[in-house]
């Protein structure tokens, strides 16, 4: 599942008529390099939530079918998303019975996503960064492959995971972020990750949409 309803409030302009997955990088939509990604990795069924101008990820990506891929959509109407864990909740009856990769449509990472996989016995498996200027104080601590509220080091959510439907159970599709749910699994210990080293960007200001555009173009840009 890719999450694409958010507003983009922080790209603004940019984003008043264009849904932030469709802004072009390097000549290519943000969402579309996160799709070649999916298809290169042996995903075949891609689920997009969308809410501020979905109409258009709708007419542009259509049914995925020039990557390989089946996407359905789940809309929540303009004006109305539904933050990321009610996003999720309300996709649930697309996303089937197993375990599912979420992925956050304002990322860029070179992660590969064909090596993600729900540890046995945990609810959820996060993908944690080292912690990116702009939240130098991280979200979570890693030990041992467990995710922890408290500890050293403190890292940064990717805004990749791989979740269980159970994690969500009871869940309302009304909007809630995903945070609040994790951190109340966490001290049961149900929350797995692992601590990714390689190039993440979190493409959510014009500065930093500018960098990865630098980076994709011509081959530069350092991770902030």
């Amino acid at each position: 599942m890719i999450l694409a309803a958010g507003r983009g409030e922080r790209l603004r302009p940019l984003t008043d008529r264009v849904p932030k997955p469709l802004l072009k990088v390097a000549g290519k939509a943000l969402i579309v390099w996160q799709l070649e990604k999916l298809a290169e990795a042996g995903f075949s069924r891609v689920v997009i939530n969308h809410a501020h101008l979905g109409a258009q990820i709708e007419d542009s990506l259509g049914d995925g079918s020039r990557w390989g891929l089946r996407i359905r959509y789940s809309a929540e109407g303009q004006g109305r998303a539904l933050e990321t864990g009610g996003g999720i909740c309300k996709a649930l009856p697309l996303l089937g019975d197993g375990p599912f990769v979420v992925i956050n449509g304002d990322i860029f990472t070179e992660l590969d996503y064909a090596a993600l996989k729900l540890p046995e016995h945990s609810l959820a498996h996060l993908v944690l960064v080292d912690n990116p200027e702009h939240h130098p104080r991280g979200d979570f601590a890693l030990q041992d492959g467990v995710v922890r509220e408290e500890g050293a080091p403190r890292l940064t959510f990717s805004g990749v995971g791989v979740y269980h439907p159970r994690l969500f159970a009871g869940c309302e599709a009304k909007p809630f972020p995903l945070g609040p749910l994790l951190r109340r699994k966490i001290p049961g210990g149900t929350i797995s990750g692992e601590h990714f080293h390689g190039y993440w960007l979190d493409v959510g200001t014009p500065e930093r949409y500018q960098l990865l555009h630098r980076k994709l173009s011509h081959g530069t840009g350092n991770q902030p």
